[in-house]
């Protein structure tokens, strides 16, 4: 059991790295405007260092933040913080090339309703999709079925909506300190018992990542420029791609499955994390080119912050070289 609240940043309490404020934005179901990306452009480089992250939840990081306040109002006129309250546990990953938008949102707008769980850890997860069903999240839908901890334990609805409000609802009654409720002692049977568990053929959780072209190109170890995509409409995705409009410019993105850049992503690293051990992006270039045969990550301490879901091959900085994990 944890002994201390989780402390993930947010777009109102920043966190302090070594590199200035880190401010995550939350974007439910991962779908911008190009208005609302444009905002985020022009906040990166007039209160930060110029550089956006993709995060494994299809969220967006601002690095060197210098005014958090000045950022919080900007993203609350566009529209990117309807709920100061609820800001952090407004984590919706939705299948990307799937029609699913508004029931995200409809998701989206009943969990920052109700005031109790405004107290949910920010690591709370929801996901909307087959695609992406076998991410782990704390609750997930996919058709009808509501899944619990990843998993599918039968439980069907008839308001999706209103079945992850109630879902949430009683995890925050169970939780004690857990983050997540896989962690919670007997948690999903105790809510599925709730809901009363149906007899239908159960399905398997899968992770389906969009593979890179023109149109769903990725983002090389998930860091774009702030100058990049200006004016253009898009959709995140949590293997830190995106999908763009036909025609989009997408130089400097990576649109070849057969890219060395395909399936590799890091961990911020050294300067920009006081924990990291290395420099994980330039070794992570250095050692580009080498064959693999699943994603790679590189994690610059033991906490290997960002591990993509999934069968992937690990090296972990040691201080002393790289310790690889398969």
């Amino acid at each position: 059991m944890r002994n201390h609240p989780d402390a993930c940043p947010g777009a109102v309490e920043l966190h302090a790295a070594a590199d200035g404020g880190l401010a995550r934005i939350r974007v439910p179901g991962g779908t911008l405007t190009a208005a609302r990306w444009d905002v985020v452009r022009a906040a990166s480089t007039e209160l930060g260092n110029g550089v956006i992250e993709l995060t494994s939840r299809a969220n967006l990081q601002l690095r060197g933040v210098t005014d958090g306040l000045e950022l919080g109002a900007r993203l609350r006129a566009a529209g990117l913080l309807p709920s100061v309250s609820h800001e952090r546990i407004r984590n919706i990953i939705a299948a990307p090339l799937e029609d699913n938008q508004e029931l995200v949102d409809s998701l989206d707008a009943a969990l920052c309703a109700d005031p109790a769980l405004a107290a949910l850890p920010g690591r709370f997860l929801v996901t909307v999709g087959a695609a992406v069903s076998g991410l782990g999240g704390d609750f997930g839908l996919v058709g009808n079925v509501l899944l619990l901890a990843g998993t599918d334990t039968g439980v069907r609805v008839h308001d999706p909506v209103d079945a992850v409000v109630t879902a949430a609802r009683l995890f925050q009654q169970l939780r004690g300190t857990a983050w997540r409720l896989s962690e919670v002692d007997d948690g999903v049977r105790k809510i599925t018992a709730h809901f009363g568990a149906a007899t239908a053929e159960r399905i398997t959780p899968a992770v389906t990542p969009v593979a890179p072209s023109p149109l769903t190109p990725g983002v090389p170890l998930g860091r774009l420029d702030a100058h990049q995509l200006a004016g253009v409409p898009l959709r995140l995705t949590p293997w830190r791609s995106l999908v763009v409009p036909a025609g989009t410019d997408t130089s400097g993105l990576i649109t070849d499955p057969g890219s060395p850049w395909h399936g590799v992503s890091a961990c911020t690293g050294r300067p920009g994390c006081a924990k990291s051990l290395s420099d994980v992006r330039a070794d992570a270039r250095a050692w580009l080119g080498t064959p693999h045969s699943r994603p790679v990550h590189w994690s610059g301490c033991s906490r290997r912050c960002g591990r993509p879901a999934g069968d992937v091959i690990e090296f972990v900085a040691t201080g002393d070289g790289y310790e690889e994990i398969r």
